[in-house]
């Protein structure tokens, strides 16, 4: 028996929030704990699954605070390492009008691309049921190696992998090396959640079952979520194409995390049904509460203090 349902590894930071002006006229901004793979980690968390982070910090005030942020939701933290000599990674997030966001990182370095090899909590990555990771932490070579070798580590001990590329282009050399590494994932993961702006980039196709006909051609992933924004998901199994449209808020803040609580509630799936007895039932069951469960988080500032519960979520989908 394995010990852990999820273990992510990547990006743990501090997501500077727009949050009001000042009596000056000055922008203000909120610290809201942040970091794609611990979003998703939160919301399983809070869904009844035992969760661990693999990660780096700097030991500085912001650093301190994400421990524990991810300690108060319930997410191991044995794997997080803190560092004396890097600074924790800051992102700057402006709200545009339409809720999507603009990203300034302070990385140049930041703690969590400065993750080693040699420092790996190799024991939990082979205690985990399911390993998931994105493209943040192979951005540069060290961290890559670690990426890598977590994802080799886990593999060989029987986990699912599960991938997210969570474009961010700024963070990036080029966008070929970009693409190199995404390729890397594809090839490794059984669990793909990619959005629609993201197959679009990648396939060179607008239409997005083309985009991902092209890509199982060459990558045979078992299960694709395509998350489209206000235009719902869409999961892609076997010979199945099933799609769920989204709830669409009134009062919607931001877009921040939104993608991560879809991919958690969907791994929350997999979980339970595991990869080879999947229906279009259980997916179109699957996408209905991922995107309620997202579209409840667009209302709220942040995203891993502030998941929804279960609770909320049948809520929300019992009103429609």
């Amino acid at each position: 028996m394995k010990r852990y349902d999820v273990t992510a590894l990547g990006e743990l930071l501090i997501d500077f929030t727009e949050n009001g002006v000042s009596g000056q006229g000055n922008v203000l901004y909120e610290a809201n704990p942040g970091g794609a793979p611990c979003n998703v980690l939160s919301m399983l968390s809070g869904l009844g699954r035992k969760t661990a982070f693999i990660g780096k910090v700097g030991r500085d005030i912001f650093g301190n605070r994400l421990k524990s942020a991810l300690e108060e939701v319930g997410i191991d933290t044995c794997g997080l390492v803190v560092d004396e000599d890097v600074r924790t990674t800051l992102a700057f997030v402006e709200t545009l009008p339409d809720g999507d966001r603009n990203f300034s990182f302070y990385r140049n370095p930041g703690a969590d691309m400065m993750l080693r090899e040699g420092e790996l909590a190799e024991e939990l990555l082979k205690n985990t049921k399911l390993f998931h990771f994105g493209t943040l932490s192979m951005t540069h070579e060290g961290v890559r190696e670690a990426t890598k070798k977590a994802v080799q580590t886990a593999r060989e001990s029987g986990a699912l992998i599960s991938f997210d590329p969570n474009l961010r282009p700024p963070l990036w050399q080029s966008l070929d090396e970009a693409r190199e590494q995404t390729a890397y994932g594809f090839s490794q993961c059984d669990v793909l959640k990619i959005s629609d702006n993201e197959i679009q980039w990648f396939s060179g196709e607008e239409d997005f079952d083309k985009g991902i006909r092209k890509l199982r051609e060459e990558y045979p992933i078992p299960l694709i979520l395509l998350s489209m924004g206000k235009s719902g998901s869409r999961a892609y199994y076997q010979d199945l194409c099933v799609e769920a449209p989204p709830f669409l808020q009134e009062h919607t803040i931001e877009t921040t995390g939104a993608g991560d609580t879809f991919c958690a509630c969907c791994l929350h799936y997999v979980l339970q049904h595991g990869l080879d007895r999947l229906d279009r039932d259980i997916l179109s069951e699957m996408l209905t509460f991922a995107n309620g469960a997202a579209s409840i988080i667009t209302t709220r500032k942040g995203a891993l203090r502030v998941m929804p519960s279960v609770r909320e979520v049948e809520a929300l989908i019992g009103r429609t």
